[in-house]
């Protein structure tokens, strides 16, 4: 696994080319947003916004007009990227530089949406719980938690990608950007949470995972 100061060199370095990994990973975060809710949404908070490519299609096409985006990234280059993108919807986007821990500087209750995209499975599986933690306190009653990210084989060819991914993880995981395949159905459990959706995709085969569930209110 990649430190936090070894992910932000990492993404700091990588910089735009983060969106070339459109190729794979439109086809989950289109049914993330197909699943999302957006268009009843009024405050989204995204963790780990990269060049802020996901906040931008929220903000042009399926968020209302009044409606606040939030995203969150620790690295530099990546942040100043989203500001850069994001400028012309003024005031109603957000961008701000973290430090990357999994505990969030917000309030309880101020978003109704909470989405992350392929980012869980760059973290320890603590720091994922953590985030989830973090996700459902400051989520409202019934808010939407959205996840992407990449999950384990389940064809033959997305298998075969798996493996080879997994090999140079274990050799160095730089080589992939620090991610590996996760399973979120196991973090997003009852009884904080309410699956809405969960679902899988093979792009060029590369496995990734959706999955959205509803804030449930505890005690």
């Amino acid at each position: 696994m990649l430190s936090y100061q070894q992910s932000k060199a990492f993404y700091d370095r990588f910089g735009k080319k983060q969106d070339w990994q459109s190729f794979y990973e439109d086809v989950a975060t289109g049914a993330l947003i197909r699943n999302g809710e957006f268009p009843n949404a009024s405050a989204v908070l995204e963790f780990g916004c990269g060049t802020g490519r996901f906040g931008e299609r929220l903000l042009e096409g399926h968020l209302p007009p009044n409606a606040r985006y939030v995203g969150i990234d620790i690295s530099d280059t990546m942040v100043a990227l989203a500001k850069e993108r994001l400028a012309r919807f003024g005031a109603r986007a957000e961008v701000y530089l973290t430090d990357g821990s999994p505990q969030l500087d917000f309030g309880a209750a101020t978003f109704d949406r909470f989405v992350s995209n392929y980012v869980l499975d760059l973290l320890t599986f603590e720091d994922i719980r953590t985030v989830l933690q973090e996700a459902w306190r400051v989520l409202s009653e019934g808010g939407l938690l959205g996840l992407s990210s990449l999950t384990h084989g389940f064809t033959a060819m997305s298998s075969v990608v798996e493996n080879i991914w997994m090999t140079m993880h274990a050799i160095r995981p730089t080589l992939v950007g620090g991610c590996r395949p996760i399973n979120l159905l196991e973090f997003a459990t009852e009884p904080r949470w309410r699956l809405r959706c969960d679902d899988k995709f093979s792009k060029y085969g590369v496995p990734s995972e959706i999955l959205v569930a509803e804030k449930v209110a505890i005690g």
